[in-house]
């Protein structure tokens, strides 16, 4: 067994001394070392040099095109590789691929004669154009290197700040004989907002929690302090006491030191079951509850300071009931307070807008209520809805 095995090893390993056995190792390790060089480069860890070669190459190429025929390729075209460069390159590459781009133009200059002399020669403007981009494309290098974030992994990084923030913001889902839906609107068509929802199904998923929030600022401005935000919300929710959850995002507000650290805050606890629920406050707008057998609104309001003000707050809950064809609708200030308007005037053209619902229901009328109620508002919008079925 033992002389088989050493047999069977020595087979093995002159199979692996071939030539095609070296020339698949080779090849394998050049592919992972691209794979692995072109994810860094993507990522902001890898070096610039492959995209100074390429732009150093193609300089030389435009300038013999240049020189070949001026009409269809213009010296400004220059500005091309620039301003690539400027998105692509670090601040000392930059400096030679200008250095390039420099005496391609002198180079162009020489050959095409006086540009008094030839339309297509290489003009004052042509100089300025080129120096312009130049200039601004090493300002944002510089201010690239300056954060540490490069713009392809910029960018990626706001894209995956926009995605966790909508993914916080998704609801549970209900069991049948409830309706849940929610709409968001940034201020001035961003894809960031300050109001954000965490909703989670505690007590072995009887119950239905939901927090909306609105922090101060908008838009942009709000988006980093409402991802922190919605993560400790989130961590919180369903980890303390109904009553005890405010007072500790309350606390938690506190210790970050915010200049501008306040936010409102509403908290919904639902029995799935029985329809009862809790609605606790901090210093937010009220809920509004329809009674199917009256049809007719109904404040929900709660008794609480605002959030990230003064340590100790108590925040005091309101309760309520949803009947069979009940609805809960639970919003944020930017959809119904403007500098024209004061809230309660926003409150009935939401509740008038609603009624037009009652009828034929609720689904897919948040996001029409937000339209009809605050389209063109300079600020961010949420509305939540909580349907019992009749």
């Amino acid at each position: 067994m033992a002389v088989r095995r050493e047999r069977r090893g020595r087979e093995q390993r002159a199979e692996a001394d071939t030539f095609p056995a070296r020339l698949r190792m080779r090849v394998h390790r050049v592919r992972t070392a691209v794979r692995k060089s072109g994810v860094d480069y993507f990522r902001g860890d890898g070096s610039d040099w492959i995209a100074l070669v390429g732009l150093l190459i193609t300089i030389p190429v435009i300038a013999f095109a240049t020189i070949l025929n001026p009409v269809w390729c213009a010296p400004a075209i220059l500005v091309l590789p620039i301003v690539a460069g400027g998105l692509l390159l670090r601040p000392a590459s930059l400096l030679g691929l200008y250095a390039a781009a420099a005496a391609a133009l002198i180079v162009e200059s020489f050959q095409l004669g006086p540009y008094t002399q030839r339309a297509a020669g290489v003009t004052p403007g042509t100089v300025l154009t080129v120096a312009a981009c130049g200039f601004f494309g090493l300002l944002i290098a510089q201010f690239r290197s300056r954060v540490g974030v490069p713009w392809r992994r910029g960018g990626t990084m706001l894209f995956d700040l926009r995605e966790r923030i909508r993914t916080q913001s998704r609801l549970p889902k209900l069991p049948p004989g409830w309706h849940r839906e929610m709409a968001l609107r940034p201020a001035g068509g961003q894809s960031f907002s300050g109001d954000f929802v965490v909703a989670a199904r505690t007590n072995n998923g009887r119950t239905l929690e939901v927090v909306l929030t609105d922090v101060s600022g908008k838009g942009m401005d709000a988006a980093s302090r409402a991802l922190l935000l919605a993560g400790a919300f989130s961590g919180l929710l369903g980890s303390l006491p109904p009553h005890a959850f405010l007072p500790a995002a309350n606390g938690y507000l506190l210790r970050q030191d915010w200049d501008e650290g306040f936010a409102t805050s509403i908290h919904l606890v639902l029995d799935l079951e029985s329809g009862d629920f809790e609605l606790y406050s901090a210093g937010h707008p009220p809920g509004l509850q329809l009674s199917a057998g009256t049809g007719r609104w109904e404040e929900k309001a709660a008794e609480g300071p605002l959030l990230g003000v003064y340590d100790g707050a108590e925040f005091d809950a309101t309760k309520g009931k949803l009947r069979p064809g009940d609805v809960l609708m639970l919003f944020t200030d930017g959809l119904v307070e403007t500098s024209e308007r004061d809230i309660s005037e926003g409150i009935d053209r939401l509740t008038g807008e609603a009624d037009r619902y009652v009828t034929g229901g609720f689904h897919g009328a948040a996001w029409h209520l937000i339209e009809a109620v605050a389209k063109d508002v300079n600020d961010d919008r949420a509305l939540l809805l909580i349907c019992r079925d009749a």
